[in-house]
């Protein structure tokens, strides 16, 4: 599938912001499943100066800066991107016991593989603790094969908590979303991590898009999508298989992949340092459209 989006972020400040230091993850990645053919920042007040990057994930981080007073920032992507449907190409690993995965990983000696075994401790924002070992531990059952473990866990994540938007922010530690049984597609994603940490096998965050279609005969709204979030899991012999427990499925070609790493923290679409602002308000407007072949 090829998709255009456009990804506005705004922010609305209650007394000037003299200068700001920011930096974006909003240039969707290129991997083997995924092209960007375009990728172009429209950003008001304009900075004194713009620079790209690649991070330690792999992931586009473009810098700027703002030197000049503004009581409002607006930062618009537009990107070009191509998504392939690979699902059926990673079957062949989905019958290994999900313990030969995780052996398998921990005795390995080529780089990729080593490479790999950060993605089993925890991390910043998931860390593992006696509940989300429990709450794993009923699916990775002894023998069971490593793709029928993880989608009986993401069925699970998917009825058992409740997707509330007003329940959780990016600071809502994962103790309090396994208490309440409640949060959003970062909240889940996040859990859904740190269960297969608990487990032994590597899993990452994933930040992205997902294609949304309107009720039949509705017209889609400008800015209707949002962010979204997920996990990948990485399977011997095919690499990082994507997983989206929200929506409880198998992440396909209508899940676009914006930028990879540990947790949230690795991938934040837009952060920075601002002088002055005081109170603000932000609005994020998303619109993925399909391109017709």
């Amino acid at each position: 599938m090829k998709y255009h989006i456009k990804h506005t972020t705004h922010y609305q400040y209650s007394s000037p912001v003299s200068m700001c230091f920011n930096e974006a993850r909003m240039s969707p990645v290129n991997s083997a499943h995924q092209t960007c053919a375009r990728n172009r920042f429209v950003i008001h007040p304009a900075p004194e100066s713009l620079h790209k990057r690649f991070d330690y994930f792999g992931n586009q981080v473009t810098s700027f800066d703002i030197l000049q007073p503004h009581k409002e920032l607006s930062v618009t992507v537009y990107s070009e991107v191509q998504v392939l449907d690979h699902t059926q190409q990673a079957l062949f690993s989905a019958d290994y016991p999900w313990e030969f995965v995780r052996d398998s990983l921990k005795t390995a000696t080529d780089p990729e593989h080593i490479v790999v075994r950060e993605y089993i401790l925890p991390s910043p924002l998931i860390p593992v603790f006696d509940e989300v070992k429990e709450y794993a531990a009923e699916s990775f059952t002894e023998g069971r094969p490593v793709l029928e473990a993880i989608q009986d866990l993401v069925q699970r994540i998917f009825t058992d908590f409740k997707y509330d938007p007003g329940f959780s922010t990016i600071s809502t530690p994962l103790h309090t979303v396994m208490e309440h049984r409640r949060g959003v597609c970062q909240d889940f994603a996040h859990l859904g991590i740190a269960c297969l940490r608990a487990m032994g096998l590597a899993a990452g965050y994933v930040s992205g898009y997902l294609e949304t279609v309107p009720p039949p005969g509705q017209e889609k709204l400008e800015g209707a999508d949002a962010s979204h979030a997920w996990f990948g899991v990485y399977m011997l012999d095919f690499g990082w298989m994507h997983f989206d427990p929200t929506n409880n499925m198998m992440a396909k070609d209508q899940h676009i992949t914006l930028a990879f790493g540990r947790d949230f923290a690795d991938v934040t679409p837009l952060k920075g340092v601002i002088y002055g602002g005081d109170d603000h308000e932000l609005k994020v407007f998303v619109d993925v459209r399909r391109i017709e072949e």
